[in-house]
């Protein structure tokens, strides 16, 4: 009776083992199938990297082409720098001089603009026309840099003014101070009394004592 027991006892322990060895083995076929199982979608990946604060979002694609406003404002203000100066003067009379002689005196199959002159004429009506946007643009960004040097300026005077107010104060604290100090002609005046009433007792002892009686 006590083997009988013994040997359920015995099975049962090693059904228990084995029962629990098919279960690791199925977590681990589990854990294999997962790691081999390529992502579903982006949004799930990108569900996922929310979920964790230290991790950075993926960069999101984006249709429509970027610029920087600021290399455009750069561009403008090359552009009106350069129609503000003599070289570009010079450049625009030789062309117009070229262009006029060229369809006046060449021969007739090589003239591309004869008089009056109309292709040439809606030439310049078109660089009139994006010269000036262009030159307002660039004032517009001028004055933005005006209006922050003189923000600048403004706040720099009112700390420099702060500045001097406070060391007119301490300068006139400093002087109050001074005057209730004795100063060295003081001093000398008051050493010179006493040796002068020292003086006078030591010369009139008499007459002293008389008059302090």
């Amino acid at each position: 009776m006590r083997a009988r027991r013994e040997a359920a006892r015995l099975a049962r322990e090693h059904g228990l083992v084995e029962r629990e060895r098919e279960r690791e083995r199925q977590e681990e076929a589990a854990e294999r199938a997962r790691a081999r199982t390529p992502v579903a979608s982006g949004a799930s990946a990108l569900s996922r990297s929310r979920a964790r604060l230290d991790v950075p979002r993926p960069a999101r694609r984006r249709l429509l082409p970027q610029y920087d406003p600021e290399a455009f404002g750069r561009l403008s203000e090359k552009i009106a720098r350069f129609l503000g100066t003599g070289r570009f003067i010079v450049w625009m009379t030789l062309v117009i001089v070229v262009w006029v002689l060229w369809n006046i005196f060449a021969p007739d199959d090589l003239r591309f603009d004869e008089y009056p002159f109309i292709f040439l004429t809606l030439m310049l009506s078109l660089q009139a026309s994006y010269a000036a946007p262009l030159i307002l643009l660039a004032q517009n960004r001028q004055d933005d840099r005006d209006r922050v040097t003189h923000e600048q300026d403004r706040k720099q005077n009112e700390r420099s003014i702060a500045d001097t107010e406070y060391l007119t104060r301490e300068i006139a604290a400093l002087r109050m101070g001074l005057g209730e100090v004795a100063t060295r002609d003081w001093i000398r005046s008051e050493f010179q009394d006493l040796i002068k009433e020292m003086d006078e007792r030591r010369l009139f002892p008499a007459e002293r004592d008389e008059g302090d009686r």
